[in-house]
């Protein structure tokens, strides 16, 4: 097995790699952010004043604290805070919390092609919340998560469900489009793991869904199948969690969208919806 090091150090390289540091083995001149990066890992720091590499402008490498190899679970970050949000308040608890977040360049994602932050959508009160994994170019471009073909896709299984999108809220693990969509890297969902966490918080949905196995393995802070993790109840952050598929996968494989209805079907009895012209 990897030591925590051996993994960091592989976290590390893979971002390198999505910087084009390899430019650097080619031309003998790394682009800035990759550059600065560089230069922090090979010091050995924890985090580094802004940099200035050749004519480029400053870089924030602050995101340079080492990544959290070890998956931990949502309830085990933190605890439940004492004082709960009230629903009148939750929206504007939200508004602050984006704001909070800013332009935000807390980890490798933000020079490696983003365009937006793609924060949240929906009711800030809402009962039902899903989670996927991460924007995809569609969220990249508007800033809002689940616009594109997968959105839409999204979209008619909440209407089957009874609901609107606008009576969900939804969210991902990352807020950053990682390159070529790839799986977020453990720094990349770490670094956005509090952010998520306080969503959920603010929102305090009755249930959550987690929308394919990598949302279902940083929310529970465990690495199973999607098979092993499926029809059965979860917890995370005093709600009940569901895992079902992406829909980005059903898209590729529209034969488990009968799986996923079952999941759905799931969460609907807990929640006492029913599907529409069903009485």
């Amino acid at each position: 097995m990897a030591s925590d090091r051996e993994q960091q150090l592989r976290a590390y390289v893979e971002y390198f790699r999505d910087l084009g540091v390899h430019e650097f083995y080619r031309n003998g001149e790394p682009p800035a952010a990759a550059a600065a990066v560089a230069v922090a890992v090979a010091s050995d720091a924890v985090a580094v004043a802004p940099v200035v590499v050749a004519a480029a402008p400053v870089v924030d490498t602050t995101f340079l604290e080492p990544p959290i190899a070890k998956l931990v679970s949502f309830d085990d970050l933190a605890a439940l805070p004492s004082s709960r949000v009230a629903v009148a308040d939750r929206g504007a608890a939200l508004r602050a919390l984006q704001e909070e977040i800013g332009d935000c360049t807390r980890c490798p994602l933000a020079y490696a092609g983003r365009r937006k932050v793609v924060f949240g959508d929906g009711d800030a009160a809402a009962r039902l919340m899903f989670v996927g994994e991460g924007p995809g170019a569609d969220e990249d471009e508007s800033g809002v998560p689940f616009v594109g073909k997968a959105g839409q896709l999204l979209n008619n299984m909440i209407n089957a469900m009874g609901l609107k999108r606008e009576q969900v809220y939804i969210a991902n693990v990352v807020k950053c489009r990682p390159p070529a969509n790839r799986v977020p890297e453990p720094v990349e969902a770490n670094t956005c793991d509090p952010f998520l966490l306080r969503q959920m918080d603010i929102v305090q949905p009755e249930v959550v869904v987690a929308l394919g196995a990598t949302a279902a393995m940083y929310l529970l802070g465990v690495k199973q199948s999607l098979a092993s993790l499926r029809g059965q109840w979860h917890r995370c952050r005093g709600a009940k969690l569901a895992v079902t598929y992406h829909p980005a996968f059903l898209l590729r494989d529209p034969r488990q969208k009968g799986e996923a209805w079952k999941d759905l079907q799931m969460v609907m009895a807990e929640l006492g919806l029913k599907a529409p012209g069903k009485g």
